[in-house]
Protein backbone atom coordinates (compact mmCIF):
# COMPACT_ATOMS: atom_id res chain seq x y z
CA UNK A 1 0.00 0.00 0.00
CA UNK A 2 1.68 3.27 -0.90
CA UNK A 3 0.27 6.78 -0.48
CA UNK A 4 -1.41 9.64 -2.78
CA UNK A 5 -3.76 12.37 -1.99
CA UNK A 6 -7.81 12.66 -2.71
CA UNK A 7 -8.60 16.48 -1.62
CA UNK A 8 -5.14 17.08 0.07
CA UNK A 9 -6.03 14.35 2.43
CA UNK A 10 -3.88 11.26 2.39
CA UNK A 11 -5.39 7.74 1.43
CA UNK A 12 -4.02 4.64 0.88
CA UNK A 13 -3.17 3.01 -2.08
CA UNK A 14 -1.62 -0.15 -3.71
CA UNK A 15 1.98 -1.62 -3.20
CA UNK A 16 3.88 -4.45 -4.33
CA UNK A 17 2.78 -7.77 -2.79
CA UNK A 18 5.95 -10.25 -2.04
CA UNK A 19 6.24 -14.06 -2.69
CA UNK A 20 4.15 -16.39 -0.74
CA UNK A 21 5.60 -17.51 2.64
CA UNK A 22 6.10 -21.33 2.81
CA UNK A 23 4.91 -23.56 5.92
CA UNK A 24 6.92 -26.14 6.31
CA UNK A 25 5.58 -29.51 6.20
CA UNK A 26 4.77 -31.09 8.91
CA UNK A 27 2.42 -28.21 9.94
CA UNK A 28 -1.18 -29.58 9.00
CA UNK A 29 -3.43 -27.40 7.10
CA UNK A 30 -6.94 -26.25 6.63
CA UNK A 31 -8.99 -28.27 4.08
CA UNK A 32 -9.96 -24.96 2.26
CA UNK A 33 -6.30 -23.65 1.32
CA UNK A 34 -5.75 -23.57 -1.94
CA UNK A 35 -9.16 -24.74 -3.15
CA UNK A 36 -11.83 -21.84 -4.69
CA UNK A 37 -13.96 -22.00 -1.38
CA UNK A 38 -14.39 -23.77 2.11
CA UNK A 39 -16.55 -27.47 2.61
CA UNK A 40 -19.86 -26.51 3.78
CA UNK A 41 -19.59 -26.39 7.51
CA UNK A 42 -22.57 -29.22 8.49
CA UNK A 43 -21.77 -29.19 12.51
CA UNK A 44 -22.98 -27.88 15.55
CA UNK A 45 -22.51 -24.07 16.80
CA UNK A 46 -22.27 -26.29 20.42
CA UNK A 47 -18.90 -27.43 20.82
CA UNK A 48 -18.00 -29.86 22.90
CA UNK A 49 -15.18 -30.18 25.73
CA UNK A 50 -12.37 -31.50 23.83
CA UNK A 51 -13.34 -28.70 20.82
CA UNK A 52 -13.61 -26.39 23.85
CA UNK A 53 -9.68 -26.85 25.23
CA UNK A 54 -8.22 -27.01 21.73
CA UNK A 55 -9.80 -23.84 20.67
CA UNK A 56 -8.67 -22.14 23.86
CA UNK A 57 -5.11 -23.31 22.50
CA UNK A 58 -5.44 -21.89 19.19
CA UNK A 59 -7.14 -18.35 20.86
CA UNK A 60 -4.11 -17.82 22.94
CA UNK A 61 -1.69 -18.37 20.35
CA UNK A 62 -3.56 -16.17 17.73
CA UNK A 63 -4.01 -13.15 20.76
CA UNK A 64 0.03 -13.61 21.03
CA UNK A 65 0.46 -13.15 17.76
CA UNK A 66 -1.49 -9.97 17.28
CA UNK A 67 0.27 -8.50 20.13
CA UNK A 68 3.69 -9.60 19.33
CA UNK A 69 2.65 -7.94 15.17
CA UNK A 70 0.94 -5.34 17.22
CA UNK A 71 4.56 -4.11 19.08
CA UNK A 72 5.94 -3.91 15.56
CA UNK A 73 3.43 -1.52 14.09
CA UNK A 74 5.97 1.59 14.09
CA UNK A 75 6.88 3.97 11.85
CA UNK A 76 9.28 2.45 8.84
CA UNK A 77 7.86 -0.37 9.08
CA UNK A 78 6.44 -2.29 6.16
CA UNK A 79 2.73 -4.22 6.43
CA UNK A 80 5.01 -7.17 4.69
CA UNK A 81 7.65 -6.85 7.26
CA UNK A 82 4.39 -7.18 9.47
CA UNK A 83 3.28 -10.32 7.91
CA UNK A 84 6.72 -11.85 8.10
CA UNK A 85 6.62 -11.63 11.72
CA UNK A 86 3.11 -13.24 12.62
CA UNK A 87 3.78 -15.99 9.63
CA UNK A 88 7.21 -17.21 11.63
CA UNK A 89 5.70 -16.79 15.03
CA UNK A 90 2.48 -19.13 14.04
CA UNK A 91 5.17 -21.44 12.25
CA UNK A 92 7.32 -21.62 14.79
CA UNK A 93 4.60 -22.68 17.25
CA UNK A 94 3.07 -25.63 15.18
CA UNK A 95 0.29 -23.29 13.91
CA UNK A 96 -1.11 -22.42 10.00
CA UNK A 97 -1.74 -19.03 9.53
CA UNK A 98 -5.53 -19.56 8.72
CA UNK A 99 -5.89 -16.47 6.06
CA UNK A 100 -3.15 -17.74 3.84
CA UNK A 101 -4.64 -19.37 1.10
CA UNK A 102 -8.15 -18.93 1.78
CA UNK A 103 -10.00 -18.47 -0.68
CA UNK A 104 -6.84 -17.18 -2.31
CA UNK A 105 -6.16 -14.81 0.18
CA UNK A 106 -2.28 -14.27 -0.24
CA UNK A 107 -0.65 -13.40 2.98
CA UNK A 108 -0.71 -14.92 6.94
CA UNK A 109 -2.57 -11.62 8.41
CA UNK A 110 -4.42 -8.78 7.01
CA UNK A 111 -3.06 -5.58 7.88
CA UNK A 112 -5.92 -2.63 7.37
CA UNK A 113 -4.03 0.94 7.57
CA UNK A 114 -6.08 3.53 8.30
CA UNK A 115 -9.18 3.97 5.51
CA UNK A 116 -8.87 0.27 5.09
CA UNK A 117 -11.79 -1.44 7.03
CA UNK A 118 -10.90 -4.86 6.62
CA UNK A 119 -8.53 -7.38 4.36
CA UNK A 120 -5.63 -5.26 3.46
CA UNK A 121 -3.14 -6.89 1.93
CA UNK A 122 0.42 -6.67 3.31
CA UNK A 123 2.58 -5.07 0.89
CA UNK A 124 5.36 -2.94 0.79
CA UNK A 125 3.67 0.03 2.07
CA UNK A 126 5.83 1.75 4.85
CA UNK A 127 3.88 2.38 8.42
CA UNK A 128 3.79 6.29 8.67
CA UNK A 129 3.92 8.71 11.79
CA UNK A 130 0.33 9.42 12.65
CA UNK A 131 -1.19 5.57 10.56
CA UNK A 132 -3.13 3.66 12.78
CA UNK A 133 -2.66 -0.43 11.70
CA UNK A 134 -5.41 -3.15 12.02
CA UNK A 135 -3.60 -6.96 12.55
CA UNK A 136 -5.84 -9.51 11.90
CA UNK A 137 -4.47 -12.74 12.63
CA UNK A 138 -6.02 -16.53 12.88
CA UNK A 139 -4.10 -19.67 14.47
CA UNK A 140 -5.15 -23.27 12.95
CA UNK A 141 -3.52 -25.74 15.28
CA UNK A 142 -5.17 -29.54 15.70
CA UNK A 143 -7.95 -29.05 13.60
CA UNK A 144 -9.40 -25.37 15.22
CA UNK A 145 -9.05 -21.78 14.78
CA UNK A 146 -8.65 -18.69 16.59
CA UNK A 147 -9.46 -15.38 15.14
CA UNK A 148 -8.39 -11.74 16.86
CA UNK A 149 -7.89 -8.47 15.58
CA UNK A 150 -6.92 -5.43 17.46
CA UNK A 151 -5.70 -1.80 15.67
CA UNK A 152 -2.51 -0.52 16.87
CA UNK A 153 -1.65 3.26 16.57
CA UNK A 154 2.11 4.35 14.75
CA UNK A 155 3.86 7.31 16.03
CA UNK A 156 1.79 10.51 16.83
CA UNK A 157 -1.94 10.05 16.19
CA UNK A 158 -4.27 12.79 15.91
CA UNK A 159 -6.78 12.95 18.93
CA UNK A 160 -10.19 12.14 16.43
CA UNK A 161 -8.14 9.24 15.34
CA UNK A 162 -7.15 8.04 18.72
CA UNK A 163 -10.92 8.25 20.41
CA UNK A 164 -12.20 6.33 17.26
CA UNK A 165 -9.96 3.30 18.36
CA UNK A 166 -10.30 3.60 21.77
CA UNK A 167 -14.14 3.48 21.19
CA UNK A 168 -14.12 0.46 18.77
CA UNK A 169 -12.21 -1.04 21.26
CA UNK A 170 -15.15 -0.29 24.10
CA UNK A 171 -17.49 -1.20 21.73
CA UNK A 172 -16.36 -4.48 21.30
CA UNK A 173 -16.01 -4.79 25.11
CA UNK A 174 -19.54 -3.60 25.76
CA UNK A 175 -20.72 -6.29 23.61
CA UNK A 176 -19.11 -9.10 25.02
CA UNK A 177 -20.82 -8.06 28.42
CA UNK A 178 -23.98 -8.29 26.69
CA UNK A 179 -23.50 -11.85 25.00
CA UNK A 180 -25.57 -14.35 28.02
CA UNK A 181 -27.54 -17.37 27.11
CA UNK A 182 -31.09 -17.38 26.48
CA UNK A 183 -30.70 -13.72 24.47
CA UNK A 184 -30.85 -13.47 20.73
CA UNK A 185 -27.40 -12.86 18.77
CA UNK A 186 -29.06 -9.32 17.59
CA UNK A 187 -27.93 -7.67 21.17
CA UNK A 188 -25.06 -7.80 19.97
CA UNK A 189 -25.06 -5.62 17.03
CA UNK A 190 -27.67 -3.32 19.20
CA UNK A 191 -25.36 -2.88 22.02
CA UNK A 192 -22.50 -1.39 19.11
CA UNK A 193 -24.69 0.37 17.34
CA UNK A 194 -26.53 1.92 20.03
CA UNK A 195 -22.84 3.14 21.31
CA UNK A 196 -21.38 4.07 18.23
CA UNK A 197 -24.34 6.33 17.58
CA UNK A 198 -23.04 8.61 20.26
CA UNK A 199 -19.99 9.92 18.68
CA UNK A 200 -21.57 9.57 15.29
CA UNK A 201 -19.90 7.14 14.14
CA UNK A 202 -20.53 4.65 11.08
CA UNK A 203 -20.80 1.02 12.10
CA UNK A 204 -20.01 -0.81 9.10
CA UNK A 205 -23.00 -3.72 8.55
CA UNK A 206 -21.38 -6.12 5.20
CA UNK A 207 -18.84 -7.98 7.07
CA UNK A 208 -19.89 -9.16 10.43
CA UNK A 209 -18.37 -11.69 13.61
CA UNK A 210 -19.58 -15.67 12.77
CA UNK A 211 -19.47 -18.92 14.21
CA UNK A 212 -16.05 -20.28 14.70
CA UNK A 213 -14.22 -23.91 15.51
CA UNK A 214 -13.63 -26.68 13.12
CA UNK A 215 -14.41 -24.39 10.23
CA UNK A 216 -12.56 -20.78 10.01
CA UNK A 217 -16.95 -19.35 9.58
CA UNK A 218 -19.25 -21.52 10.49
CA UNK A 219 -21.98 -19.91 8.65
CA UNK A 220 -23.76 -18.02 11.63
CA UNK A 221 -23.60 -14.25 11.13
CA UNK A 222 -22.78 -12.19 14.32
CA UNK A 223 -24.32 -8.48 13.09
CA UNK A 224 -22.85 -5.80 14.70
CA UNK A 225 -25.96 -3.52 14.00
CA UNK A 226 -29.73 -4.02 15.59
CA UNK A 227 -31.17 -6.05 13.32
CA UNK A 228 -34.08 -8.02 14.83
CA UNK A 229 -33.76 -11.17 11.58
CA UNK A 230 -30.54 -12.22 13.31
CA UNK A 231 -32.69 -13.90 16.07
CA UNK A 232 -30.23 -16.94 16.68
CA UNK A 233 -30.55 -17.98 20.59
CA UNK A 234 -26.65 -17.40 22.52
CA UNK A 235 -26.58 -20.95 24.00
CA UNK A 236 -23.97 -22.80 26.33
CA UNK A 237 -20.84 -23.55 24.40
CA UNK A 238 -21.37 -21.43 21.36
CA UNK A 239 -18.25 -20.14 20.00
CA UNK A 240 -18.28 -16.70 17.82
CA UNK A 241 -16.41 -13.68 16.88
CA UNK A 242 -17.05 -10.14 17.72
CA UNK A 243 -15.13 -7.86 15.72
CA UNK A 244 -17.39 -4.18 15.05
CA UNK A 245 -16.17 -2.03 12.43
CA UNK A 246 -16.50 1.78 13.04
CA UNK A 247 -15.68 4.52 11.03
CA UNK A 248 -15.27 8.25 11.41
CA UNK A 249 -17.75 8.79 8.74
CA UNK A 250 -19.67 6.70 6.29
CA UNK A 251 -20.70 2.81 6.77
CA UNK A 252 -20.64 3.00 3.07
CA UNK A 253 -17.16 1.13 1.29
CA UNK A 254 -15.54 0.66 -2.09
CA UNK A 255 -13.60 -2.69 -2.84
CA UNK A 256 -10.13 -2.74 -4.65
CA UNK A 257 -9.36 -4.41 -7.52
CA UNK A 258 -7.69 -7.21 -5.32
CA UNK A 259 -11.06 -8.36 -4.56
CA UNK A 260 -10.04 -8.14 -0.66
CA UNK A 261 -9.22 -4.39 0.63
CA UNK A 262 -12.48 -2.86 1.76
CA UNK A 263 -11.88 1.24 2.05
CA UNK A 264 -14.16 3.86 3.32
CA UNK A 265 -16.18 5.77 0.37
CA UNK A 266 -15.27 9.23 2.04
CA UNK A 267 -12.08 7.89 2.94
CA UNK A 268 -12.07 8.90 6.65
CA UNK A 269 -10.50 6.34 9.33
CA UNK A 270 -11.95 2.86 10.04
CA UNK A 271 -11.14 0.81 13.60
CA UNK A 272 -11.39 -2.80 14.44
CA UNK A 273 -11.53 -5.26 17.12
CA UNK A 274 -11.83 -8.76 17.42
CA UNK A 275 -12.62 -11.57 19.93
CA UNK A 276 -13.03 -15.46 19.70
CA UNK A 277 -15.76 -16.57 22.74
CA UNK A 278 -16.74 -18.95 24.19
CA UNK A 279 -20.58 -18.79 25.46
CA UNK A 280 -20.48 -20.23 29.23
CA UNK A 281 -23.39 -19.95 31.59
CA UNK A 282 -23.15 -17.03 32.85
CA UNK A 283 -21.68 -14.65 29.58
CA UNK A 284 -18.87 -15.34 27.70
CA UNK A 285 -14.77 -16.18 28.17
CA UNK A 286 -13.03 -14.75 25.95
CA UNK A 287 -10.58 -17.27 24.56
CA UNK A 288 -8.04 -14.74 22.23
CA UNK A 289 -5.85 -13.23 25.03
CA UNK A 290 -2.72 -13.93 25.61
Amino acid sequence: MGRNYTRGVPVVSPAEVSARRPVPAHIARPEYVDRPAPERFAGEEVKDADTIARMRVAGRLAAQARELVGSHVVPGVTTDELDRIGHEFLCDHGAYPSTLGYRGFPKSLCSSVNEVICHGIPDARVVEDGDIVNIDITAFIDGVHGDTNATFLAGDVDEETRLLVERTKESLDRAIKAVKPGRKVNIIGRVIEAYAARFGYGVVRDFTGHGIGTAFHSGLIIPHYDDPRFDDEIRVGMTFTIEPMLNLGTPDYDMWDDGWTVVTRDRRRSAQFEHTLLVTEDGAEVLTQP
